[in-house]
């Protein structure tokens, strides 16, 4: 393997890793909205990646998707409140804050090895061009 494709496959982590910070912060953001413009709660969204062939052995990561999340929000019960149903319950997204927060880390974490990664492989360059000047 060499130097490129190493970097090509740490640059592919960082753009799928990206995406999963955006929907994630996004999750976040909308873990109380009731009312969207499709109608109804916010629908907690994922991002579904799928390895792709890059080398025999290798493999860098894509995007495949990202797509919403089918099950059910709360139902907490707020007769005030305005998107309140005849029986007074609100259906609410169905976002887990934990668990967003959980994937955040992780997607941060991967960032960050893919980002150390990165600088490993110049820092090799680098080395590997001073060895013809000693």
């Amino acid at each position: 393997m060499d130097l490129f494709t190493a970097m090509d496959i740490s640059a592919s982590g960082l753009r799928t890793q990206r995406t999963r910070m955006n929907v994630i912060s996004s999750n976040l953001a909308n873990a109380q909205t009731t009312r969207t413009e499709e109608g109804g709660p916010y629908k907690r969204r994922d991002v579904v990646l799928r390895a792709k062939p890059f080398e025999e052995v290798l493999h860098s990561v894509d995007v495949e998707a990202v797509v919403e999340d089918s099950s059910p929000g709360k139902r907490i019960y707020d007769p005030s409140h305005p998107d309140a149903g005849e029986d007074g319950y609100v259906e609410m997204p169905n976002v887990n804050i934990m668990e967003e927060l959980v994937n955040l880390i992780d997607a941060t974490r991967t960032f960050e090895a893919n980002t150390t990664a990165i600088k490993a492989d110049k820092d090799m360059a680098l080395k590997a061009l001073t060895i013809g000047r000693q």
